[in-house]
Order: C-alpha cells, then structure tokens, then sequence
C-alpha cells in the first residue's frame, strides 16, 4: 500500500504571511504542498502565478510542490513553472489540444505528470495515457472554489480509478482534492486515494499540527 500523504493546498492560506504560514503547515506534519493556480478563464477565479511557486522556494521551502494548473491554454505556462521549482504539474485534458504533447512537455524538464478529472469528467481518456502518467487527481468538488463541500457520489468514482491504477499494473498515486476534512478522509482513504489535498479544514483550524494528527489518526483505522 502506498504511503498516505496529506497535502495543504495554499489557495486557504494566510497570504499576508505566505511563507511562515507554509512553513507552519509543514513542520506540523503536511506532507507536500498544492497550488491551485486559476486563470479566470478556465474556472471562474484568479489565483496566482509561477513568482508565488519561486517566491516560496527561495524562502527555504524544499519540500514538494504539485501545480494544480486550471488554465486554458495550459502549455505555455508549464516551463514557467517548472522554472520556479515545481515537482509535478497536474493538468485538465480539456485544457490542451494535444494530451500526449502537453504531457511530453512536463517530463522532458524532469517533473512528474498528474492527469486531473473533474466530477462529471469521464475517466475513458486514462486508457490511453495511463503509462504516462505520475497521478491521476480526482476533484470531489467542481473546480474554481476552495471551502466547497465533498461531493458524496465521487467516492464511486475514485473506487473505480484505484481499480483502473490496479490494472494497469503502473505506480500511480491516487490524489483526491475537495472538501476533505477529519470526518471523511477515512471513507475517502478506503476507497483507494493515498494524498489527500486538504485547504479549509487545515489553514482555518486553529491548530494546523492537531488537525493534521486527527486525520493521520483517522488513516491509521486502515
């Protein structure tokens, strides 16, 4: 079984105090880090570009980083960031003309490759490229908001990805991002995910360290 890996997404984060409210969350135990990057175009909100990713790099920060990109199109800005410090760009197939060039892109520049299926997205587009990917991201919400709430039919969903993963016979981490908290990351984790991206239920916790063990707490019952 593969590792349980919880990662903040920092779209919930303090950004009065980025990098202190980064380091916080990690040295309380988070896993990895998620940056939501939204383009107002692809989903109707507007984050933040590839200077938040090196910004955060050269504040000492070394753990990974995944580049959730919901953008459109989505192949310029890749080696952008990949530039500033990204570990794995993870990208909607509707974003790009050409999936398989998009996801040539990420690995010639040595970062893994994540494939990001939206709620009513099909998951027939994974037979074609499973050999190529890193992670397959399930959103349990739809995307363009943080503090949605779980979206209880994906958890079908994600049961049947971890069996497509199985299959295949390739390692693939199982990624879920949407709503998670303390009282359904177990059910969520039972289905088959093993990296939980968590933005809410952490970041507006008063106590990132103690929200972070309760979940571990609640992925240790498997």
């Amino acid at each position: 079984m593969k590792k349980f890996l919880i990662s903040p997404s920092i779209l919930s984060a303090d950004f009065a105090r980025l990098g202190k409210d980064v380091k916080n969350v990690l040295n309380s135990g988070a896993n990895m880090l998620h940056f939501d990057v939204m383009d107002n175009h692809y989903v109707k909100n507007l984050t933040f570009g590839p200077i938040i990713c090196k910004a955060i790099r050269d504040y000492g920060i070394k753990t990974n980083i995944e580049i959730h990109l919901m953008v459109k199109p989505v192949d310029r800005i890749i080696p952008e960031f990949i530039k500033a410090g990204a570990n794995i760009i993870s990208f909607h197939p509707e974003t790009t003309n050409n999936i398989n060039k998009t996801i040539q892109l990420i690995k010639k520049n040595n970062c893994k490759v994540g494939i990001v299926i939206n709620p009513e997205t099909s998951l027939n587009c994974l037979k074609y490229i499973i050999n190529k990917i890193d992670t397959i991201l399930l959103m349990s919400v739809n995307p363009g908001f943080g503090g949605q709430q779980f979206i209880e039919k994906i958890l079908n969903k994600i049961k049947k990805t971890k069996k497509i993963i199985d299959n295949s016979g390739y390692n693939i981490d199982l990624e879920v991002d949407g709503g998670i908290n303390i009282n359904n990351i177990l059910k969520i984790a039972k289905m088959g995910a093993n990296i939980f991206v968590v933005g809410t239920a952490i970041f507006k916790s008063n106590n990132y360290k103690l929200t972070i063990d309760q979940m571990r707490n609640q992925l240790n019952l498997i």
